[in-house]
């Protein structure tokens, strides 16, 4: 297994969980962005810097996943796309896309799209909270450890 994290829109909290467990278990992790990142040295995680534009992150994620990755993004379309490819993917509130729950989860995405774009819907997600934190966590570890990383 391979983890991707899906950089730019990654919460640091989640990041930092990430890197633990890339660290403590040895699995090979990148993050992809559009900016620089400030990781710390380690032989199983490296940084993809992409070109700036519109999900530049996503598409070399979506190109270099291969089945049974890991992908750690909130682009539901980037979820779709990695699922399609025989990987999974978990949202940084600690939500497992699959391939039955993908298809209402775009279509509530793209309702809620057209809802922005005639302002009757503003504004996104809350923040991330404690209780966000450790849904993270915990479905993180049991993929880690269905997976069969130590």
């Amino acid at each position: 297994m391979h983890i991707w994290v899906d950089a730019d829109a990654c919460p640091r909290m989640i990041r930092d969980i990430i890197l633990r467990a890339a660290e403590r278990r040895a699995i090979a992790t990148t993050l992809v962005a559009n900016q620089a990142l400030s990781l710390p040295p380690s032989p199983y995680v490296r940084s993809v810097r992409v070109p700036g534009g519109f999900d530049e992150a996503d598409k070399h994620i979506e190109n270099s996943v291969a089945p049974g990755d890991l992908v750690i993004t909130a682009d539901i379309p980037l979820a779709a796309g990695v699922i399609a490819k025989g990987a999974l993917a978990l949202n940084p509130r600690g939500t497992l896309y699959s391939k039955e729950n993908i298809g209402e989860r775009l279509a509530v995405r793209d309702m809620l799209d057209e809802l922005r774009s005639t302002r009757q819907v503003r504004g996104g997600p809350p923040p991330l909270g404690a209780q966000d934190k450790q849904a993270f966590a915990n479905q993180f570890d049991r993929l880690l450890a269905r997976a069969g990383q130590p």
